[in-house]
């Protein structure tokens, strides 16, 4: 019986390395949600105290949260968010948004005004994404008298120093293309961009199908890595494997 091939044993090398970091990144996961406070070493991130608003800002799992606030959270999606949904070709469907809320997984980052009322949240994960570790915003919603005063920027500029803290390699969220509101707000004030797993990137002739975007901002780790990746190929930046 022979040698075995140079070739089948590079390919078993490249297995064993790729389970290995699939299995750091769970591992750096699953860290994160282990967290009993992410903004403990954060203290001046739990204030916002500009354009009028004087707030205080928690991080806390979904499970700690009182059952007025998730509540309130569901009623400020339904208001803001309904409409939109039901212009998609998702529809809206209650059990389904309060399940997504309610998640085991599920974060919240809420700010306060001194009466202790929730004026703002985002909802949030820690998550694995096309086998990347990845933080993942499911909302922001602000109360209207909150808006356009540099809180939401506020808020996400948290989230992103979250991600960067738990060792994520990018900061995610999906938008309704109509949601120009919101478009702007991620694509032009936060500098986000169209993520390598937007559905009308991988599928560019059905892309007016989609009625959604799917979007993201690295972190430190992972431009890192990007820069780290398109230095090791001749070709240029690697092409998207989600879309092959």
């Amino acid at each position: 019986m022979g040698r075995k091939s140079n070739k089948g044993k590079e390919k078993k090398k490249r297995r064993k390395e790729e389970q290995a970091k699939l299995a750091a990144s769970f591992t750096l996961v699953e860290a994160a949600n282990k967290q009993e406070d992410p903004m403990a070493t954060m203290a001046p991130f739990k204030k916002y105290e500009r354009n009028g608003l004087n707030l205080d800002i928690e991080c806390k799992k979904v499970a700690e949260l009182d059952k007025d606030t998730v509540d309130w959270a569901f009623s400020i999606t339904k208001n803001n968010m309904q409409t939109l949904y039901e212009e998609s070709n998702w529809g809206w469907n209650d059990r389904l948004k309060k399940e997504e809320l309610t998640e085991d997984k599920a974060w919240f980052l809420v700010a306060r005004d001194q009466e202790g009322q929730p004026t703002a949240f985002s909802h949030f994960r820690f998550d694995m994404d096309e086998e990347e570790e990845v933080l993942y915003c499911y909302e922001i919603q602000l109360m209207k008298t909150a808006r356009r005063k540099g809180l939401g920027k506020f808020m996400m500029q948290i989230l992103q120093l979250l991600a960067n803290k738990a060792q994520m390699l990018k900061v995610m969220v999906t938008v309704f293309k109509m949601n120009t509101e919101s478009r702007d707000f991620f694509l032009k004030a936060l500098k986000f961009e169209l993520d390598e797993t937007d559905p009308g990137l991988c599928d560019p002739m059905e892309a007016d199908e989609y009625c959604y975007e799917i979007l993201s901002k690295k972190t430190v780790l992972g431009a890192k890595k990007q820069q780290e990746g398109n230095h090791c190929c001749s070709g240029g930046p690697h092409n998207h494997p989600q879309c092959c």
